[in-house]
Protein backbone atom coordinates (compact mmCIF):
# COMPACT_ATOMS: atom_id res chain seq x y z
CA UNK A 1 0.00 0.00 0.00
CA UNK A 2 1.41 3.40 -0.99
CA UNK A 3 2.09 5.96 1.71
CA UNK A 4 -0.26 8.92 2.10
CA UNK A 5 1.68 12.11 1.40
CA UNK A 6 1.73 14.65 4.21
CA UNK A 7 1.27 18.08 2.64
CA UNK A 8 1.99 21.63 3.78
CA UNK A 9 -0.22 24.14 1.93
CA UNK A 10 0.92 27.66 1.13
CA UNK A 11 -1.94 29.83 2.42
CA UNK A 12 -2.28 33.36 1.06
CA UNK A 13 -5.79 33.81 2.59
CA UNK A 14 -7.34 33.99 -0.88
CA UNK A 15 -9.75 31.93 -2.93
CA UNK A 16 -7.11 29.98 -4.85
CA UNK A 17 -5.46 28.47 -1.77
CA UNK A 18 -8.88 27.70 -0.26
CA UNK A 19 -9.90 25.95 -3.47
CA UNK A 20 -6.59 24.07 -3.54
CA UNK A 21 -7.32 22.76 -0.04
CA UNK A 22 -10.79 21.73 -1.23
CA UNK A 23 -9.28 19.82 -4.17
CA UNK A 24 -6.58 18.18 -2.05
CA UNK A 25 -9.13 17.00 0.50
CA UNK A 26 -10.93 15.10 -2.25
CA UNK A 27 -7.81 13.03 -2.92
CA UNK A 28 -7.07 9.80 -1.06
CA UNK A 29 -3.31 9.90 -1.61
CA UNK A 30 -2.59 13.11 0.31
CA UNK A 31 -3.30 14.63 3.71
CA UNK A 32 -2.92 18.35 4.28
CA UNK A 33 -1.45 18.71 7.76
CA UNK A 34 -0.71 22.44 8.07
CA UNK A 35 -0.98 25.85 6.42
CA UNK A 36 1.93 28.28 6.00
CA UNK A 37 1.53 32.04 5.60
CA UNK A 38 4.11 34.80 5.30
CA UNK A 39 3.49 38.10 7.08
CA UNK A 40 4.92 41.58 6.78
CA UNK A 41 6.36 41.84 10.28
CA UNK A 42 6.21 45.64 10.28
CA UNK A 43 2.40 45.66 10.17
CA UNK A 44 1.54 42.03 11.06
CA UNK A 45 -0.42 41.55 7.86
CA UNK A 46 -0.19 39.18 4.91
CA UNK A 47 1.99 40.52 2.13
CA UNK A 48 -0.04 41.81 -0.89
CA UNK A 49 -3.37 40.66 0.56
CA UNK A 50 -2.87 42.96 3.60
CA UNK A 51 -5.03 40.70 5.76
CA UNK A 52 -4.77 40.97 9.54
CA UNK A 53 -2.97 38.15 11.33
CA UNK A 54 -5.94 37.30 13.52
CA UNK A 55 -8.14 36.82 10.47
CA UNK A 56 -5.66 34.29 9.08
CA UNK A 57 -5.75 32.49 12.42
CA UNK A 58 -9.55 32.43 12.14
CA UNK A 59 -9.31 30.88 8.68
CA UNK A 60 -6.88 28.21 9.91
CA UNK A 61 -9.15 27.43 12.84
CA UNK A 62 -12.08 26.89 10.52
CA UNK A 63 -10.06 24.47 8.39
CA UNK A 64 -9.01 22.55 11.50
CA UNK A 65 -5.34 22.92 10.56
CA UNK A 66 -2.39 24.49 12.38
CA UNK A 67 -0.97 27.72 10.96
CA UNK A 68 2.74 28.22 10.45
CA UNK A 69 3.31 31.98 10.59
CA UNK A 70 6.49 33.23 8.92
CA UNK A 71 7.52 36.82 9.58
CA UNK A 72 9.21 38.74 6.77
CA UNK A 73 11.12 42.01 7.18
CA UNK A 74 9.92 45.10 5.37
CA UNK A 75 11.24 45.86 2.87
CA UNK A 76 11.96 42.22 2.07
CA UNK A 77 14.67 41.25 -0.39
CA UNK A 78 14.58 38.02 -2.40
CA UNK A 79 17.46 36.76 -0.27
CA UNK A 80 15.50 37.41 2.95
CA UNK A 81 12.42 35.68 1.56
CA UNK A 82 14.34 32.67 0.32
CA UNK A 83 16.20 32.28 3.61
CA UNK A 84 12.95 32.18 5.55
CA UNK A 85 11.35 29.76 3.12
CA UNK A 86 14.38 27.51 3.44
CA UNK A 87 13.67 27.50 7.18
CA UNK A 88 10.08 26.45 6.43
CA UNK A 89 11.35 23.59 4.27
CA UNK A 90 13.75 22.46 6.99
CA UNK A 91 10.90 22.44 9.51
CA UNK A 92 8.71 20.53 7.07
CA UNK A 93 11.36 17.86 6.63
CA UNK A 94 11.83 17.61 10.38
CA UNK A 95 8.08 17.10 10.87
CA UNK A 96 7.80 14.35 8.27
CA UNK A 97 6.09 16.40 5.58
CA UNK A 98 6.47 15.06 2.05
CA UNK A 99 5.19 17.86 -0.17
CA UNK A 100 4.34 21.55 -0.33
CA UNK A 101 1.25 22.67 -2.28
CA UNK A 102 0.64 26.03 -3.94
CA UNK A 103 -2.49 27.64 -5.35
CA UNK A 104 -0.86 28.87 -8.56
CA UNK A 105 -3.08 28.60 -11.64
CA UNK A 106 -1.10 29.18 -14.84
CA UNK A 107 1.88 31.54 -14.47
CA UNK A 108 4.79 29.46 -15.74
CA UNK A 109 7.47 31.82 -14.41
CA UNK A 110 6.08 31.64 -10.87
CA UNK A 111 5.93 27.86 -10.97
CA UNK A 112 9.45 27.65 -12.39
CA UNK A 113 10.73 29.91 -9.60
CA UNK A 114 9.18 27.70 -6.92
CA UNK A 115 10.55 24.56 -8.53
CA UNK A 116 14.02 26.10 -8.81
CA UNK A 117 14.11 27.33 -5.21
CA UNK A 118 12.87 24.04 -3.75
CA UNK A 119 14.74 21.65 -6.02
CA UNK A 120 17.18 20.53 -3.32
CA UNK A 121 14.83 20.51 -0.33
CA UNK A 122 13.66 16.90 -0.74
CA UNK A 123 10.04 18.09 -0.83
CA UNK A 124 7.65 17.39 -3.69
CA UNK A 125 5.71 20.34 -5.11
CA UNK A 126 1.98 20.10 -5.79
CA UNK A 127 -0.17 22.51 -7.82
CA UNK A 128 -3.71 21.13 -7.41
CA UNK A 129 -5.51 23.87 -9.36
CA UNK A 130 -2.92 24.20 -12.12
CA UNK A 131 -4.19 24.50 -15.67
CA UNK A 132 -7.91 24.73 -14.90
CA UNK A 133 -9.40 27.39 -17.24
CA UNK A 134 -9.89 30.36 -14.95
CA UNK A 135 -13.31 31.37 -16.26
CA UNK A 136 -14.73 27.97 -15.38
CA UNK A 137 -12.66 27.86 -12.18
CA UNK A 138 -14.09 31.16 -10.95
CA UNK A 139 -17.65 30.02 -11.64
CA UNK A 140 -17.02 26.66 -9.96
CA UNK A 141 -15.62 28.35 -6.85
CA UNK A 142 -18.63 30.62 -6.52
CA UNK A 143 -21.10 27.80 -7.15
CA UNK A 144 -19.41 25.67 -4.48
CA UNK A 145 -19.77 28.36 -1.84
CA UNK A 146 -16.52 30.30 -1.95
CA UNK A 147 -17.17 33.78 -0.56
CA UNK A 148 -14.37 36.31 -0.69
CA UNK A 149 -13.61 40.02 -0.76
CA UNK A 150 -11.16 41.81 -3.01
CA UNK A 151 -8.51 43.14 -0.63
CA UNK A 152 -5.86 44.42 -3.04
CA UNK A 153 -6.16 45.94 -6.51
CA UNK A 154 -3.43 46.78 -9.00
CA UNK A 155 -4.84 50.07 -10.36
CA UNK A 156 -2.75 49.72 -13.53
CA UNK A 157 -4.83 46.63 -14.37
CA UNK A 158 -8.21 47.18 -12.69
CA UNK A 159 -10.17 50.22 -11.51
CA UNK A 160 -9.62 51.07 -7.81
CA UNK A 161 -13.41 51.00 -7.31
CA UNK A 162 -13.21 47.19 -7.31
CA UNK A 163 -11.41 47.21 -3.95
CA UNK A 164 -13.61 45.72 -1.24
CA UNK A 165 -16.09 44.13 -3.64
CA UNK A 166 -17.35 40.59 -3.19
CA UNK A 167 -15.97 37.87 -5.44
CA UNK A 168 -19.25 36.74 -6.97
CA UNK A 169 -21.07 36.41 -10.28
CA UNK A 170 -21.80 40.13 -10.37
CA UNK A 171 -18.08 40.81 -10.09
CA UNK A 172 -17.25 38.40 -12.91
CA UNK A 173 -19.79 40.14 -15.13
CA UNK A 174 -18.35 43.55 -14.25
CA UNK A 175 -14.69 42.76 -14.95
CA UNK A 176 -13.41 44.59 -18.04
CA UNK A 177 -12.29 42.60 -21.08
CA UNK A 178 -8.82 41.13 -20.70
CA UNK A 179 -9.06 40.80 -16.92
CA UNK A 180 -8.40 37.30 -15.66
CA UNK A 181 -11.53 36.09 -13.78
CA UNK A 182 -9.33 34.80 -10.94
CA UNK A 183 -6.97 37.79 -10.94
CA UNK A 184 -4.04 35.50 -11.70
CA UNK A 185 -2.16 38.24 -13.57
CA UNK A 186 -2.10 40.33 -10.40
CA UNK A 187 -5.26 42.30 -11.08
CA UNK A 188 -6.61 41.56 -7.60
CA UNK A 189 -6.10 39.50 -4.45
CA UNK A 190 -8.80 38.18 -2.14
CA UNK A 191 -9.65 37.20 1.42
CA UNK A 192 -11.88 34.13 1.79
CA UNK A 193 -14.54 34.45 4.46
CA UNK A 194 -16.38 31.22 3.64
CA UNK A 195 -15.51 28.06 1.73
CA UNK A 196 -16.36 24.37 1.55
CA UNK A 197 -13.27 23.73 3.72
CA UNK A 198 -14.48 26.02 6.55
CA UNK A 199 -16.44 24.71 9.52
CA UNK A 200 -18.25 28.05 9.63
CA UNK A 201 -17.99 31.43 7.90
CA UNK A 202 -16.06 34.46 9.14
CA UNK A 203 -18.26 37.55 9.33
CA UNK A 204 -16.37 40.58 8.00
CA UNK A 205 -17.02 43.99 6.53
CA UNK A 206 -14.94 46.34 4.42
CA UNK A 207 -13.20 49.13 6.28
CA UNK A 208 -10.84 51.83 5.05
CA UNK A 209 -9.74 51.81 1.42
CA UNK A 210 -6.35 53.39 0.78
CA UNK A 211 -3.62 53.55 -1.84
CA UNK A 212 -0.09 52.55 -0.85
CA UNK A 213 3.03 51.48 -2.73
CA UNK A 214 1.19 51.59 -6.05
CA UNK A 215 -1.72 49.37 -4.97
CA UNK A 216 -5.22 49.97 -3.61
CA UNK A 217 -6.06 48.08 -0.42
CA UNK A 218 -9.40 47.41 1.25
CA UNK A 219 -9.11 46.67 4.96
CA UNK A 220 -11.13 43.59 5.95
CA UNK A 221 -12.46 43.84 9.50
CA UNK A 222 -14.21 41.18 11.62
CA UNK A 223 -17.80 42.09 12.41
CA UNK A 224 -17.63 40.66 15.94
CA UNK A 225 -15.22 38.74 18.10
CA UNK A 226 -14.68 35.29 16.64
CA UNK A 227 -16.78 32.37 17.81
CA UNK A 228 -14.75 29.24 17.23
CA UNK A 229 -16.41 26.16 15.71
CA UNK A 230 -17.68 23.58 18.14
CA UNK A 231 -15.81 20.28 18.15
Amino acid sequence: MSKTKRVLLSWSTGKDCAWSLHLLRQRTDVEVVALVTTFNSAVNRVAMHAVRHRLVEAQASRTGLPLWSVGLPWPCSNADYEARMLGVCERANAEGIDAVAFGDLFLEDVRAYRERQMRDTGLELLFPAWGIPTGQLARDMIAAGIKAKLTCIDPSKLAPSFAGRDFDRALLNALPPGTDPCGENGEFHTFVCDAPVFAQPIAVHTGEILERDGFVFADVIPVTDFTEPQA
